[in-house]
């Protein structure tokens, strides 16, 4: 089973295939996975093999950091294209996840103005009054929709609370008003004697549905890249995903294709 996860508050700069040179946060612990989506193609492994026995990094912990991080990068000449939050598992699980968004803000400011700031999250913290507050400060406010039927989301997802649905999210994503970007992970294979499948005509024309309520003002599809947790699963072709974005395109959405 692979396992990749970050041993660091601040990881790379590393290249991201939709973000450019990407300078990583991991607000999680270093030890293990801590996620509230069990998703079975997520390249830190499942939750229930991954378990964490140290403790999430407190705010002043990664102000430091990222600081020092960013102090070393400018004394070499360099600035990453875009600060992302992502490590091992969910950010916007952390408790003081809004002020370490205002602190980062400061920093990127005083050190590098020209970088982005992006989170890249399941979306299901996204009613929490401090997290949708946080997302509408930064740049790129990337939000997970993987699929419009329930069953669908519980296959690819396995969100852990049983609360969590379409209904529920397409309502919360509505709330930001364009200021979003979707991202969608396309994916075929089998597990545990199912069909997966999310490129199907039914959960296509959903999914354009969707993104027309929720007028994101960009969308963002990929498939996998890495060794996943979970065999059996299958990328989707680069020609069958470029003919779902020019369906979105047609649209008026401005799509990336992440192949």
């Amino acid at each position: 089973m692979p396992t990749i996860l970050f041993d660091s508050i601040i990881f790379g700069p590393i290249r991201s295939r939709r973000l450019g040179i990407s300078l990583g946060v991991n607000l999680l612990p270093v030890d293990g996975k801590l996620c509230s989506f069990n998703c079975i193609y997520c390249e830190c492994g499942l939750n229930e093999e991954r378990r964490t026995r140290t403790k999430i990094p407190m705010r002043e912990a990664v102000r430091k950091a990222l600081e020092k991080k960013l102090l070393e990068m400018q004394a070499e000449g360099v600035c990453p294209d875009v600060i992302t939050f992502a490590g091992n598992g969910e950010p916007t699980v952390h408790p003081e996840f809004g002020g370490i968004i205002d602190d980062t803000i400061a920093l990127r400011n005083a050190y590098c103005g020209k970088a982005k700031i992006a989170v890249l999250s399941n979306a299901t913290m996204i009613d929490r009054p401090e997290v949708f507050e946080a997302l509408n400060k930064i740049d790129d406010n990337i939000l997970k929709l993987d699929s419009v039927l329930d069953s669908r989301i519980r296959q690819l997802d396995a969100p852990n609370a049983p609360s969590f649905t379409f209904a529920w999210l397409l309502e919360h994503l509505k709330r930001f008003k364009g200021n979003l970007i979707i991202q969608t992970m396309f994916i075929r294979g089998e597990h545990n004697g199912e069909s997966i499948d999310n490129t199907t005509e039914e959960e296509i024309v959903g999914w354009l549905e969707a993104l027309q309520q929720i007028a994101p003002r960009q969308v963002m599809i990929y498939t996998i890249d890495r060794e996943t947790p979970v065999k059996g699963l299958k990328k989707v072709s680069k020609e069958d995903l470029e003919a779902i974005a020019d369906r979105a395109r047609r649209l008026g959405f401005d799509v990336s294709v992440s192949a």
